[in-house]
């Protein structure tokens, strides 16, 4: 993942504007904020940037501290992103990568007296939660100038709260896609399926050659909750999606039997499951990876996850393009799902470098450096999609950007972590239990609506 596991699971859901199965949709053009080899300032020890490109202040002195979850190579990305600010502007910037728990540390930071200056959050209720303690302090106009810039209104709005602008989405996933090994396609003479209907048959039509059709690493129960909401957001639509994600509908309600029942058409075939049922709840996502693509006869065909993937594909020594394929989740109603996450930054502190960084981390320069090189995927739709290293992530890219406006963040995200995000709890556990008894959508129902109204207090 270009993230850890639980992390991958912080992501919105966008309900693709295009035809289902539109992966390659057209890109838009860029800005102009191509980064060159900046040239010293008159002695102040900032350098300046192009003259096409974002202008940023003197900083000479200024220190500032930024943390995220980012670890090794992510991490190492993000850095480079943080050293061309500082040649811009001549500010000392720190990175600190923390764990997931980003809330509770920012506390323990501000209660000491040591908050950073940016923070990267993973969570749209984590950023109005900060809001909520007065942690947060509103972007400023040069920010504000880059997101109308460079950002859909969409991408705008989840980082604001009650109308005031408060974050820059800078990173995303693409989590609706599905992963084939090529040579066990080729060999079942299967296609890449468009409809939820032509999944199963390509899936049969894979089970008859031999091959064990999806791979699923739901040890891992995040995983079963992405299938739902992929399914959930094609077949019941947004607003049914709204309610649900609110608790403004139960969990009882039919659409969430239509769901389920659509879910089992897959997980109520053992064959099309590695290792059936057991193994699809017995399996952890990068094992669930590697089942599909490690070695000359792979234990599945297909694996359903986000772009992350491909850093997994490459770990099993297969070759993106070749080896591997991809396309979109199948659409199961009118139009084809797509499921993205996304990291927050977020001003904890109201200085001029705070500033400036918030600025840059909104332009289309920052976005190319961390575009180029390669596990991540901008949410700024004026990034050239040249900019990205490989076709692979191009067209993963120009989906993200393609499905506009009519999104929504990951359910289990925005319910109380209680219900949504915790390992042999809730809709982690209740989903699991799905999957090894598939024929209990009804009980199924229950228990996911006894834990909701729990959780939610309504």
């Amino acid at each position: 993942m270009f993230t850890g596991p639980r992390r991958q699971r912080t992501r919105r859901i966008l309900l693709a504007a295009a035809t289902a199965g539109a992966l390659a949709l057209t890109g838009c053009g860029g800005d102009g904020g191509a980064t060159k080899d900046p040239k010293e300032s008159g002695g102040t020890g900032a350098q300046q940037p192009p003259a096409d490109a974002l202008k940023l202040p003197d900083l000479k002195g200024q220190k500032l501290q930024v943390i995220a979850v980012w670890t090794g190579a992510e991490a190492e990305n993000f850095q480079k992103v943080l050293k061309e600010f500082e040649k811009r502007t001549g500010a000392t910037v720190s990175y600190v990568p923390t764990q997931d728990a980003m809330l509770t540390y920012l506390g323990s930071k501000i209660s000491g007296g040591t908050p950073p200056d940016v923070a990267l959050l993973q969570q749209p209720g984590a950023l109005k939660q900060a809001v909520a303690n007065k942690w947060l302090k509103p972007v400023d106009a040069g920010t504000q100038a880059q997101l109308d810039k460079n950002y859909s209104k969409g991408w705008k709005d989840i980082a604001a709260v009650d109308g005031t602008q408060y974050g820059v989405y800078y990173k995303a996933a693409n989590k609706s896609l599905i992963w084939y090994n090529t040579k066990a396609f080729e060999d079942a003479g299967a296609a890449e399926p468009k409809t939820w209907k032509d999944f199963l048959a390509t899936a049969e039509t894979i089970s008859q050659s031999g091959v064990t059709p999806v791979s699923v690493g739901g040890s891992d129960g995040w995983t079963l909750t992405d299938w739902f909401e992929n399914i959930y957001l094609s077949q019941a639509g947004p607003e049914k999606y709204d309610q649900l994600a609110q608790h403004k509908i139960k969990w009882t309600d039919p659409s969430v039997k239509d769901a389920l029942t659509t879910m089992a058409e897959l997980f109520g075939k053992e064959n099309y499951l590695v290792g059936g049922s057991k193994g699809a709840v017995g399996t952890a996502f990068p094992k669930s990876v590697e089942n599909t693509f490690a070695g000359d006869a792979p234990k599945g065909a297909m694996v359903f996850e986000g772009d992350f993937v491909a850093v997994n594909i490459e770990q099993a020594k297969a070759k993106l393009g070749t080896d591997a394929k991809v396309f979109p989740f199948p659409a199961v109603g009118a139009k084809s799902p797509v499921v993205t996450g996304g990291d927050v930054a977020v001003a904890l502190k109201d200085t001029p470098a705070t500033k400036a960084l918030m600025t840059f981390l909104a332009s289309t320069d920052s976005a190319k450096i961390s575009a180029g090189a390669g596990g991540f995927i901008s949410p700024n739709k004026s990034v050239d999609m040249p900019a990205y290293p490989n076709d692979t992530l191009r067209d993963i890219a120009k989906a993200l950007i393609g499905a506009g406006d009519d999104f929504r963040f990951d359910m289990s995200d925005q319910a109380p972590q209680s219900f949504g995000g915790t390992p042999g709890k809730g809709e982690w556990k209740i989903l699991q239990d799905f999957v090894r008894n598939p024929k209990d959508i009804a009980g199924t129902q229950a228990k996911l609506e006894t834990e909701a109204a729990a959780a939610y207090k309504n």
